[in-house]
C-alpha cells in the first residue's frame, strides 16, 4: 500500500506526512510508516519512524499516545546508542521536554512520576553536557501547574539565568511561557511587553505567534487596549483554525468572544470544532476549552438566550442553559482530577475563576460577519420615560415641555399622556394636543385625526392652532403622493391664518406652522416633479416664494423660541434643496451648512445631521474633500446617541470612503469597522454591512495588515453579489483577498481567489483587469508548486497582454514561463525559446515606438530580460555536471548578462543601479570562468560609477561592498598565481 522499499522512500513518506494537516489521519499514517520501517531491518529507520510518530502525536488531539514511542526510543538509546545518528540523539533529548509537559496534562499520571521524570531529564541532560535551562523551564512548568508559587519563582529565575543552548526552547516559545507567568501573577502589561518580539515577528516557530496572539487577548482587554485585542483575534484565529492540536489557544479566542460582546461569533467558533467537546487525548486543553464554553453559555443565558440552540457534544441537541450546566460539571470534574493528583486546589480555583469572569467590553466590533445578538442592551438615549407615579398633570407638563422644545421622544410622551387620560374628563385644549400628537405618530392614517384636533383647538379658543393642525394634515397628504390635493387642502388654512395674524388674533408660531406646512407641500411637489433634470420653473418659483415667506415671518422673532428657530433653519435647508434642483451646488453646500449651524445654535443638533450629510455629499461631488470630511464628522457628532443604526452605518461608511480617498487608511479602517458593526445592528449585514467589510478589508490591506484583511474580506464574500453590490466589488474583494493570501504564503488559496476574480473579469469589455488577474494567478500557482497550471495561466495572461498591446505584460509572462520550463519537464531548450521570444517582443516593439518615454521603458524591459536570461542559463547547469557543460552554460550566461549591461548603459544615469547590478553579475561569471582580470575590471567599473555618490544610499553601499569583495578576491587570485 505504501510502496516503501528502502530508507529513502520511508524518509520521503515521513516528510510528506509531516506536511499533512494535524489530526488522527496523520497519526494513523505515522503508525503505518513505523510498521513499514520495522520491515526494513534498519535500526535508524525505526528510530526515525518512532520520532516521526512521537512528533505527530504531540501536535494532535492524541497527545496521550506519545509516551509509548518515547519509552521505546529511550530503551533503544540505552541499549544501542550507536544506532542513533547526531540528529536523532538531539531529537531524543529534545522530546524529554514534551514528555514533561505531556505528563502534566494527563491527570492519571502521578505527580511523583512526573517529579521522577524531571530528575531523570536533569541527569541525562547533565551527562549529555547540556545547560540546565530546559530542565529549570520544565521544573517551572510543574511548580506553576500545581500552584507552588515559591518553587515556581525560584525555577523561573534559574531558568532565565541559565545559558541558552541547543536544548533550550526557541525564543518565541520561551517568551510565551514567560508572559503567561506574568499574566498569572496579575502583571498583564509586563506580559504584553515580553511578548512584543513574538507579536512583531522577530521570533517565530511552527506554533508562534499563534499561541502568543491567543494568550494576549484577555490581557489586552483588561488593559483597555481593545483595538489591539481585535487585531490579535483576527490575525491569531486565522493561524489557530487549521491546527487541531491548539485547542487551548482556540479556547482563548472563544473566551475573547465571550468577554467582548461577540457571543454570536463565539458560537460560530464552537460550531467549527465539534470534536473539541469530546477529544480526550489531552485533558488539560479539554479543561481549558470546557471552561470557556461554560463562560460563553452563562453569558448567553444572562442575556436572556438560555433557550437558544447552540453547538455542543454530538448525539443530542443543546440549549445554552443546558450546555452551561453540562460544561460546568465536566470542567469541575476534570479540575478535581488534576487537583487530586496535585494535592492542591490550584487548577480548580483557576477554572472557577475563568468560568465566572465578567465581560470586559460591552460590544467590541470585529469587522467580520456577525449574526448580532438576539437580545442586546439598547443604546443609551436621553428619552422621556415618565415614572409610573407621575400624575396626569405632570405628564402633560412634561409632554408640553418636550414638544415645545422639539426634543426627541415628544410623541412618546404624548402617548403616555393619552394612556393616562383614558376615562378622564379633560379640557378641550388638552384633548386637542393629545389628538394632534397621536395624528403625528400615525402618519397617513392620522389625517382624519388632524381634523379632529383642529375642531378641539377651535373649541378651546385657539383658531390659529386649529388652522395649523389642518395644515399639518395637508402636508401628510402630500407625503402620500397627493400633492395637488394637499395644495388644495392647505389653501384655506393659509388664507385664514394670514387673516388672523393680520388682525392680531393669532401668533407668529401658529402662522409660521401653517406657512411651513405649505412650503413643505410645495417642496414635496418639487421633489416629485417628473421633469427631473429640467424642473418646472413655475413650481420652483412658487416653492422658493413660500420658503422665503416663512423666513420673512420668523425673522426677528426667533429669540429663545426653539420652534421658530427651527423654522428658520429648515427654511435655509429648503433653499439649499432648491439650489440642488437648479444645479447651483456651491450655493446648496453653503445653505445646508447655514441650516445645520442654525439647528445647532438652537440646541437641536440632531436635526442638523441630515443636512450636514447632504452638504458633505455635495462637497464630495464638487471635489471639496476637506469640506466633505468636515460635514460627515459634524453629522456623526451632532447625531450623538439619537442616530439610528442604519444612519450611523451610512455616515461612518461615507466618512471611511472620504478618508480612504485622502490616503488616511488607518482612520478610514476605523470608520469602516464602525459601519460594519452598525450595519449588523440594523439588520443590514448582507447589504450595507458587506460593502463596509469590503471597504474595511481594503483599508487593512493598504496598511499591510494581511491576516486581518483576509479575515474581513473572506467574511464579506458570502454576502457580496453582483446584483446588490456590482460585480466590480466582487472582483475587487477576491483580488484583494488573493493579495493578502499571497503575502501570508497561502499561495494555492491565493491562486483560487485570483482565478475566480479573473473568470468574472473575463466578461468585461475592457480586459486589462482580466489579464492582470490571470498573471497574478499564475504567480500564485507557481509559488504553490503547480507548475503546469501556472504555465497555462501565464499563457492565458500572455495572450491577453498581446491582445491589449501591452508588451511589458507579455514579456513578463514569457519570462515567467521560461523559469517554469526550466523547473519542469520542458527543460532548457524550451526555457531558451521563451526567453528569446521575450527579447524579440521587446526589440520588435522598440522598432515601432516613437514616444521617448515608452522607448525608455521598453529599453529597460529589454535589459531586464537579457539579465534574467543570463541568470536562467547560469542556473540551468547542475553543480555535478561536466566542466565543459558548466563552462558552456556560463559563457552563454555571460553573453546575455553583458548584453544587459550594454542596454542599461544606454539608459544613462537613470539606470545606474540596474546597470551596476548586471555588471557585478557579469563579474562573478567572469570569476567563475577563471578570468580574474576581466572580473576585476568590472568591479572597478562599478566603483567608478559610484564615485561621489550619496554614501547614505543603501543601494550604493551594497553595490560598493559587493564590488570591493569581488575585486579583493580577484586580486588575491592573481597574487596566488
Amino acid at each position: 500500500m505504501t510502496g516503501i522499499t528502502d530508507f529513502d522512500a520511508l524518509r520521503r513518506a515521513m516528510a510528506e506526512n509531516s506536511e499533512e494537516p494535524e489530526g488522527p489521519a496523520r497519526n494513523a499514517r505515522a503508525e503505518q510508516l513505523l510498521a513499514e520501517a520495522e520491515k526494513l531491518d534498519i535500526p535508524l529507520a525505526v528510530i526515525e519512524a518512532l520520532g516521526h510518530q512521537l512528533k505527530v502525536y504531540n501536535y494532535s488531539s492524541e497527545k496521550d499516545k506519545m509516551f509509548v514511542p518515547f519509552a521505546r526510543l529511550l530503551r533503544m538509546w540505552d541499549e544501542r546508542p550507536e544506532d542513533f545518528d547526531e540528529y536523532e540523539v538531539h531529537s531524543l533529548h529534545w522530546v524529554f521536554k514534551w514528555m514533561s509537559s505531556g505528563m502534566l496534562g494527563q491527570p492519571h499520571i502521578p505527580l511523583a512520576s512526573i517529579e521522577k521524570w524531571l530528575a531523570e531529564m536533569e541527569t541525562r541532560y547533565r551527562l549529555a553536557g547540556h545547560s540546565e535551562r530546559a530542565v529549570r523551564s520544565a521544573e517551572f512548568s510543574v511548580a506553576s501547574h500545581v500552584g507552588d508559587l515559591a518553587r515556581a519563582e525560584r525555577a523561573y529565575t534559574a531558568w532565565l539565568a541559565a545559558d541558552r543552548d541547543t536544548m533550550a526552547d526557541c525564543h518565541a516559545c520561551e517568551l510565551h511561557s514567560q508572559g503567561e507567568w506574568q499574566v498569572e501573577r496579575g502583571r498583564d502589561a509586563e506580559a504584553i511587553e515580553l511578548w512584543g518580539p513574538v507579536l512583531e515577528g522577530e521570533f517565530t516557530c511552527a506554533h508562534e505567534p499563534h499561541t502568543v496572539l491567543a494568550s494576549s487577548l484577555a490581557p489586552l482587554l483588561r488593559l483597555g487596549r481593545a483595538d489591539e485585542a481585535r487585531a490579535h483575534h483576527l490575525r491569531g484565529f486565522r493561524l489557530v483554525r487549521p491546527m487541531e492540536s491548539m485547542r487551548a489557544a482556540y479556547a482563548d479566542h472563544v473566551e475573547f468572544c465571550a468577554l467582548s460582546g461577540n457571543e454570536a461569533r463565539g458560537l460560530e467558533l464552537l460550531a467549527e470544532r465539534p470534536a473539541y467537546f469530546t477529544d480526550s487525548g489531552n485533558p488539560r486543553s479539554g479543561l481549558e476549552f470546557l471552561s470557556v464554553v461554560t463562560l460563553l453559555m452563562d453569558r448567553l443565558t444572562e442575556l436572556g438566550l438560555g433557550d437558544q440552540r447552540v453547538p455542543g457534544p454530538a448525539g443530542r441537541p443543546w440549549t445554552a442553559r443546558e450546555l452551561a450546566a453540562h460544561a460546568r460539571v465536566e470542567t469541575l470534574a476534570l479540575a478535581a482530577r488534576f487537583d487530586e493528583r496535585n494535592g492542591t486546589t490550584h487548577v480548580g480555583d483557576g477554572a472557577r475563576a475563568r468560568m465566572d469572569q465578567r465581560p470586559l467590553v460591552e460590544r467590541l466590533p470585529l469587522g467580520v460577519r456577525s449574526a448580532g445578538r438576539t437580545a442586546t442592551a439598547p443604546v443609551t438615549v436621553p428619552a422621556h420615560e415618565p415614572a409610573p407615579e407621575k400624575d396626569l398633570a405632570a405628564l402633560l407638563a412634561e409632554a408640553r415641555r418636550l414638544s415645545d422644545t422639539l426634543q426627541p421622544h415628544a410623541v412618546e410622551a404624548w402617548l403616555a399622556v393619552a394612556r393616562a387620560a383614558e376615562g378622564v374628563e379633560l379640557a378641550a385644549l388638552d384633548r386637542a394636543e393629545i389628538a394632534d400628537h397621536q395624528a403625528m405618530d400615525l402618519g397617513p392614517e392620522g389625517i382624519a385625526l388632524f381634523e379632529q384636533a383642529a375642531e378641539l383647538y377651535a373649541e378651546a379658543g385657539d383658531p390659529g392652532e386649529a388652522w395649523a393642525a389642518r395644515a399639518r394634515g395637508a402636508y401628510v397628504r402630500a407625503l402620500t403622493g397627493e400633492v395637488d390635493e394637499a395644495l388644495g387642502a392647505i389653501a384655506g388654512p393659509y388664507d385664514a391664518v394670514l387673516a388672523l395674524y393680520a388682525e392680531g388674533a393669532t401668533g407668529v408660531r401658529q402662522t409660521a406652522s401653517v406657512l411651513m406646512s405649505r412650503a413643505r407641500v410645495l417642496m414635496r411637489g418639487v421633489h416629485e416633479d417628473p421633469s427631473g433634470d429640467s424642473p418646472d420653473a413655475e413650481l420652483l418659483d412658487a416653492a422658493e416664494a413660500a420658503v422665503r415667506e416663512v423666513l420673512a415671518l420668523v425673522d426677528g422673532h426667533t429669540g429663545d423660541d426653539v420652534r421658530l428657530a427651527a423654522r428658520a433653519a429648515e427654511g435655509q435647508a429648503m433653499l439649499a434643496e432648491l439650489a440642488v434642483r437648479t444645479g447651483d451646488l456651491e450655493t446648496a453646500v453653503r445653505l445646508f451648512a447655514k441650516a445645520s449651524a442654525a439647528f445647532v445654535e438652537a440646541g437641536l443638533p440632531w436635526f442638523a445631521v441630515e443636512y450636514e450629510a447632504r452638504s458633505a455629499g455635495l462637497a464630495h461631488h464638487l471635489g471639496d474633500i476637506a469640506e466633505a470630511e468636515r460635514g460627515l464628522r459634524a453629522a456623526l457628532e451632532h447625531g450623538g446617541p439619537y442616530l439610528e443604526a442604519p444612519g450611523r452605518a451610512q455616515l461612518h461608511l461615507q466618512l471611511a470612503e472620504v478618508l480612504g480617498g485622502r490616503g488616511r487608511s488607518q482612520e478610514a479602517a476605523e470608520h469602516a469597522l464602525e459601519a460594519a458593526h452598525w450595519s449588523d445592528e440594523a439588520g443590514e449585514g448582507p447589504t450595507l454591512g458587506a460593502w463596509a467589510r469590503h471597504q474595511l478589508g481594503g483599508f487593512l490591506l493598504r496598511q499591510g495588515r494581511w491576516a486581518e484583511a483576509a479575515e474581513v474580506l473572506e467574511s464579506a464574500l458570502p454576502d457580496l453579489s453582483a446584483e446588490t453590490h456590482g460585480d466590480g466589488a466582487v472582483v475587487q474583494t477576491k483580488w484583494w483577498l488573493g493579495d493578502c493570501l499571497s503575502e501570508l504564503g497561502e499561495h494555492r488559496a491565493a491562486a483560487e481567489r485570483r482565478l475566480q476574480a479573473a473568470e468574472i473579469a473575463r466578461h468585461w469589455p475592457e480586459q486589462h483587469d482580466h489579464a492582470t488577474l490571470a498573471h497574478l494567478a499564475a504567480e500564485s500557482l507557481g509559488h504553490a508548486g503547480l507548475h503546469t497550471e501556472a504555465d497555462q495561466a501565464y499563457t492565458r495572461a500572455g495572450d491577453l497582454w498581446r491582445s491589449l498591446g501591452n508588451v511589458h505584460g507579455l514579456v513578463r509572462s514569457l519570462r515567467a514561463r521560461a523559469w517554469l520550463a526550466l523547473r519542469a519537464d520542458q527543460g532548457l531548450d524550451s526555457a531558451r525559446e521563451l526567453m528569446s521570444a521575450a527579447i524579440e517582443e521587446c526589440e520588435a516593439a522598440l522598432l515601432v515606438t516613437d514616444d521617448e518615454e515608452a522607448r525608455q521603458r521598453l529599453t529597460g524591459e529589454l535589459g531586464h530580460t537579457h539579465r534574467q536570461f543570463g541568470e536562467l542559463l547560469a542556473r540551468s547547469v547542475a553543480e555535478e555536471a561536466e566542466d565543459t557543460a558548466i563552462q558552456g552554460a556560463f559563457e552563454d550566461a555571460l553573453a546575455q548578462t553583458a548584453e544587459a549591461v550594454a542596454v542599461f548603459a544606454a539608459l544613462g544615469d537613470g539606470a545606474v543601479h540596474t546597470r551596476t547590478a548586471a555588471e557585478l553579475a557579469a563579474g562573478w561569471l567572469e570569476a567563475d570562468l577563471s578570468r580574474p582580470a576581466d572580473a576585476a575590471a568590472r568591479a572597478r567599473g562599478v566603483l567608478r560609477a559610484y564615485e561621489g555618490a550619496d554614501d547614505g544610499d543603501e543601494t550604493v553601499q551594497a553595490r560598493r561592498a559587493e564590488a570591493e569583495q569581488l575585486l579583493q578576491l580577484m586580486e588575491e587570485q592573481n597574487d596566488n598565481k
